[in-house]
């Protein structure tokens, strides 16, 4: 598994700590599974985006 080194605010990182203690997680676990989610909810929005484009075009040419 690759490491990341990335930088942010000691209250940010802070806020992160205590989420990952109250989750019994790890620092690391929890910020994958942030990102799994951003990710996965870029996807879907992004798809709807598509989706709304792909329907305009087709009103066009109706």
């Amino acid at each position: 598994m690759a490491k990341v080194l990335i930088s942010m605010p000691d209250e940010f990182l802070n806020k992160i700590d205590e989420y990952a203690h109250f989750e019994q997680r790890s620092r690391s676990e929890l910020i994958r599974e942030a990102l799994r989610t951003y990710i996965f909810k870029n996807k879907k929005i992004n798809k709807e985006q598509e989706n709304k484009r792909a329907q305009i075009l087709e009103n066009l040419f109706d």
